[in-house]
């Protein structure tokens, strides 16, 4: 079943990432997490991720804009390492808080709960049109990078603050989802190599077939996303998705995942 689901999403999210503010890490990563411990979930979403984002590469990357890979991408690159790194020291951390309902046991761990709050933030940024329209001058993209390459790295969630401070840089549509997709490749690959060193080989030997599914079936969803990129706009659905995700976020944050 995990691999329909996880397949599924992974092909509706890639469509997203191309007319939202969503990415494909920020609706697969709860998905994941359902099947595996939130740590793996991270590393085996930011595969899928990378992977998409190769093949985004060779549809968009050629209209990517090199001054805001220079002053935005190489201080993400930089703090994705830190958040990466901060994540995998986190794991072992002594639960917070442990209850029973029923038979069975629940535990709310440090690296849960952070997952939980910055998946529920960054999907009430969507829900909230204020919050929505935040936005930077362009002496700002250093900063903007550093804060979106850190949680990159820690939880994958990067789109968002990447969105809120490369809109004001003066980037066609086009240039900017070129972009986009350059800087978060190279954030990717910056945190699996961290991942790697603590439990992203493993976890990838064993699951290598539903990450192949997932991986098929967002490029699948990456080729149609281009497609409608010119004709298609989904704010009910933005809001749907947004809604989904705090709930499991809370779902996750209290234990129950």
């Amino acid at each position: 079943m995990e691999y329909v689901i996880i397949s599924l999403v992974a092909f509706l999210a890639s469509i997203l990432t191309f007319f939202s503010g969503f990415g494909l890490g920020t609706i697969l990563l709860p998905v994941f997490s359902l099947f595996f411990p939130i740590e793996i979930a991270i590393a085996l979403t930011g595969v899928v991720h990378f992977f998409n984002n190769i093949y985004k590469l060779i549809l968009v990357g050629k209209n990517a804009n090199k001054n805001v890979l220079i002053y935005f991408g190489i201080p993400a690159v930089i703090a994705s390492f830190l958040g990466a790194y901060i994540l995998i020291n986190i794991t072992d951390l002594t639960p917070i808080y442990e209850y029973t309902i029923g038979k069975r046991q629940f535990v709310i761990t440090p690296v849960k709960l952070i997952i939980s709050i910055l998946l529920i933030s960054f999907a009430i940024i969507e829900l909230l049109p204020s919050l929505k329209k935040l936005n930077f001058q362009k002496k700002h993209l250093p900063f903007g990078g550093f804060l979106s390459g850190f949680f990159g790295g820690l939880s994958g969630h990067q789109g968002a603050l990447r969105t809120a401070f490369l809109i004001n840089a003066g980037l066609t549509k086009e240039v900017f989802i070129g972009t986009a997709v350059v800087i978060s490749a190279f954030v990717d690959f910056t945190r699996l190599s961290i991942y790697a060193t603590r439990f992203l080989n493993s976890s990838l030997s064993d699951n290598i077939p539903l990450i192949l599914c997932a991986t098929i079936s967002a490029i699948i969803g990456a080729y149609y996303g281009n497609k409608l990129l010119k004709k298609v706009t989904l704010e009910f659905i933005q809001k749907l998705v947004a809604v989904l995700l705090i709930a499991i976020s809370l779902a996750l944050g209290i234990g129950l995942l």
